[in-house]
């Protein structure tokens, strides 16, 4: 017995042998997830719209939570309706990249799955940022709307890949920790 579970545990990584999440609960958390990454796109697009459409304080609210993680510079971003993007077109790349790899990933990997791929992906998934940034500063190529955006949306969706499984392995820890403690209560 003792000799089999050595042999199991070096032909599995420990990382492998995390435990399987509710494929109901996983669903909630992935469909949460996914609904906030589609919102934050929809509000970085409603921003110049209701700019545009007069709605300025409406606008203006977007535009504030927005300059707290992103410059917003207004040469470095799309525009729509003679109004800027609520982020550059890194940030929105960034967004729209996790929103759409949110939104698919059911189809790339399991919900129950909570191990995350290799670290590498994760440390490579920068670099084309990293050297889109560093070519621009500098100056050996002025980079462009596009390449901000492809670089940001590169990370953005991998970065789902160790985003998601952590919250629901942390989701569900939490379910259970809440569900033991309910259990272990006197009732009313």
């Amino acid at each position: 017995m003792q000799i089999q579970r050595v042999i199991d545990q070096q032909i599995q990584p420990a990382s492998r042998l995390q435990p399987l999440a509710s494929l109901s609960f996983a669903t909630a958390v992935w469909a949460s997830t996914t609904a906030i990454a589609l919102t934050i796109i929809g509000l970085i697009i409603v921003a110049p719209l209701a700019q545009a459409y007069e709605h300025p304080s409406f606008a203006s609210a977007i535009y504030k939570a927005f300059s707290f993680v992103c410059h917003q510079i207004p040469e470095r971003s799309f525009h729509l309706a003679g109004h800027q993007f609520g982020v550059c077109s890194r940030c929105t790349g960034l967004y729209s990249g996790f929103a759409v790899a949110a939104l698919i990933y059911p189809l790339a990997r399991s919900l129950k799955r909570t191990d995350t791929p290799r670290r590498l992906w994760l440390i490579l998934a920068p670099v084309p940022l990293a050297i889109d940034f560093g070519l621009t500063y500098f100056g050996i190529w002025p980079n462009t709307h596009f390449s901000r955006f492809s670089t940001g949306a590169l990370l953005g969706a991998v970065a789902v890949f160790y985003v998601m499984p952590g919250l629901i392995e942390l989701s569900s820890t939490i379910v259970r920790h809440f569900n033991r403690y309910k259990a272990l209560s006197p009732p009313p």
